[in-house]
């Protein structure tokens, strides 16, 4: 009698079992060591030493070790198709934490001049219960106040005085927030759970524009995403539908080629990764759901006058594929009805007087492509360096991406392409003040970044293990060249405490009607009560008043401040952040306010009220007539 048949062990399998669970527990071993390495690499950072390379020249190397052991850990679970979620988004959250909440943990205080900005407006809407009077170059934000109010009603609900304390975390905040509608869009579309994380970590690892911070547009931008990922989780995936059927059929491959089956079979697993129709679901939108969509864009519209433009460019796009119509048209109509209102009533003040520069916008599509590329002529040296990174990292994306379309053929059906393209429209009708080649990059990345993923970590690759190991290279260049535009002007975004102290002396001291000189606009707080007095920034004037402060700062001076009296008298001030601002831009030369400084002491009129070392005070009267 024979005994039991015992199948023999396969080749190998025990020493790949053994490599996966290496792998599974090495990259669990590495988040929290990458996220110890992390804190202790803060523990002395100087950063009063940045220049034009803002932190990247004082963070420790230990920092650098810890991002790049991270990375190495997440290409790890990464490999490993057991890995639980959980891990997965503990690895997306501490890139978030190292990359975005390293500037909150070295900083005294809040970073950077326009969130300060958005500060001093809630302030005055809740001092004025709405809109602000005399607002003056401010009055944008009487016309747009969505995410000011929602900010004062916190504020007034809570009791808290000011927004400051949570408002310097808002960029580690905003982007954990982002992760729940990429999640959703990515999961609409595949199955594949190395497919969907790693187009969220290459989100994260691209997004050097710096939109993150207490402004409406990290809040539109959350706003914009979840409407995008609630469309795109209503769709159906005919892919799928294909693939299903052509598995059901008599297989006719056996009659070609063996390449046409390798390229079959290669387009099948692809497209099987797309989630499969609902039976039960409706074409269109549940009218719950719609009614809730329909209010997300009315909190865009009332928040932000750029995003509103590019749901719509967004949603015109996605309204070309008869498949995506139905869903697409209905929030289309939404929008545009809702952005046409807003702007012909509440905005209409805003709209009329910049109307005109509209118009001319439009025959200049060149130069609205072109006005985010920095004249570099007088910027410092590691500014030039930033700024060829960063385009060098927006090229690579785009690059990846189109390839991504062109080879991983799958991918046209899922309706990313239009989503990565809709922003090219806006791109070529307005510069918005120079910054629309970035908000296009902004609004285009989380389509390229999937796009990018189904190139670098295609589903159903057998050889999933090698190949995603071997993008770790890619992954940490990614990361690399994004601090390079994310840092590097922190010498000028971080202010002292000092510096936050002279601009309260100026408000504190300052009489109604009273004149703010300042070189650039990086003094912080120095905008609250902006309704009650006149600020001057004399690096954004006109070119020839710029050539007459460049040659006699003295005379470039007094003529904004000339008529000045002790009822409302002028204060000029000067400070660490503007010194570096004209350093690191090239705005003005950078001996300026040295100069500036050695004519106003001692001038007639002009007396020094206020010095700490970081910053200094002159407040000016005009002297009577000799």
């Amino acid at each position: 009698m024979s005994g039991p048949h015992v199948r023999a062990p396969v080749s190998g399998s025990g020493s790949r079992t053994r490599a996966a669970a290496v792998r599974v527990w090495t990259s669990r071993a590495i988040l929290p060591v990458s996220l110890a390495l992390w804190l202790l690499s803060l523990r002395s950072v100087p950063i009063e030493r940045m220049r034009d390379l803002g932190l990247l020249q004082v963070l420790p190397p230990l920092f650098w070790v810890a991002a790049a052991l991270l990375t190495l850990g997440f290409c790890l679970a990464l490999t490993d198709r057991r890995t639980h979620s959980a891990w997965l988004t503990g690895y997306v959250l501490a890139l978030i934490a190292l990359l975005h909440a390293t500037p909150t943990l070295l900083y005294p205080t809040l970073r950077y001049s326009w969130a300060w900005k958005h500060l001093a407006v809630i302030d005055a809407m809740i001092r004025h219960g709405g809109e602000v009077p005399n607002a003056d170059k401010f009055s944008v934000y009487n016309d747009w106040p969505g995410f000011f109010q929602l900010h004062a009603l916190f504020l007034q609900t809570t009791g808290l005085d000011s927004s400051v304390g949570y408002a310097a975390w808002t960029p580690p905040f905003a982007n954990a927030l982002l992760l729940a509608p990429l999640l959703l869009l990515y999961r609409s579309v595949t199955r594949d759970r190395r497919l969907v994380w790693g187009a969220v970590w290459i989100f994260y690892s691209c997004s050097w524009v710096g939109q993150d911070y207490f402004a409406p547009q990290s809040f539109a931008f959350l706003l914009f995403l979840t409407i995008i990922a609630l469309l795109f989780r209503q769709l159906r995936a005919p892919a799928a539908t294909a693939a299903s059927t052509a598995a059901a059929k008599p297989s006719a491959d056996a009659k070609s080629s063996a390449t046409s089956k390798s390229s079959g079979a290669s387009e099948a697993a692809a497209d099987a990764l797309l989630p499969g129709p609902d039976p039960q679901r409706r074409a269109g939108w549940p009218p719950g759901l719609l009614a809730a969509v329909v209010v997300i864009v009315g909190a865009i519209v009332v928040s932000h006058p750029l995003t509103p433009l590019m749901l719509i460019s967004a949603l015109a796009m996605l309204s070309l594929p008869r498949r995506t119509r139905r869903l697409a048209v209905p929030v289309l109509i939404a929008a545009v009805v809702l952005t046409a209102a807003w702007d012909m009533t509440v905005a209409r003040s805003y709209i009329s007087v910049n109307i005109t520069n509209l118009i001319d916008s439009l025959t200049e599509p060149d130069k609205n492509v072109s006005s985010g590329l920095a004249a570099l002529g007088n910027a410092a040296p590691g500014q030039i360096l930033l700024s060829w990174v960063d385009r060098g990292l927006s090229a690579a994306v785009a690059v990846l991406a189109l390839a991504g379309l062109l080879v991983r053929r799958w991918t046209r059906r899922t309706g990313l392409p239009l989503l990565a393209a809709a922003p090219l429209p806006l791109l070529a009708v307005n510069a918005y003040g120079g910054e629309m080649l970035f908000r296009a990059y902004l609004f285009a990345l989380p389509a390229a970044a999937f796009l990018v993923a189904a190139l670098l970590l295609p589903p159903g690759d057998r050889r999933h293990v090698p190949r995603t190991l071997a993008v770790y290279p890619l992954f940490l260049a990614m990361i690399g060249a994004l601090v390079f535009g994310y840092y590097g002007k922190e010498a000028l975004n971080q202010y002292t405490l000092k510096e936050v102290a002279a601009a309260r002396y100026v408000i504190e001291h300052a009489p109604s009607g009273s004149t703010f000189v300042t070189l650039t606009e990086d003094v912080p707080d120095l905008d609250l009560d902006y309704e009650k007095h006149h600020r001057v920034q004399l690096a954004y004037q006109e070119k020839d008043e710029l050539q007459q402060l460049v040659h006699d700062p003295l005379e470039g001076v007094e003529g904004y401040v000339y008529g000045a009296t002790d009822e409302s008298p002028a204060y000029i001030v000067l400070s660490r952040a503007q010194d570096m601002n004209l350093y690191v831009t090239g705005a003005l030369p950078a001996d300026l306010p040295e100069r500036l400084e050695s004519a106003l002491s001692g001038a007639p009129g002009f007396t020094k009220v206020y010095d700490n070392g970081d910053a200094i005070v002159y407040r000016y009267v005009t002297p009577p007539p000799d």
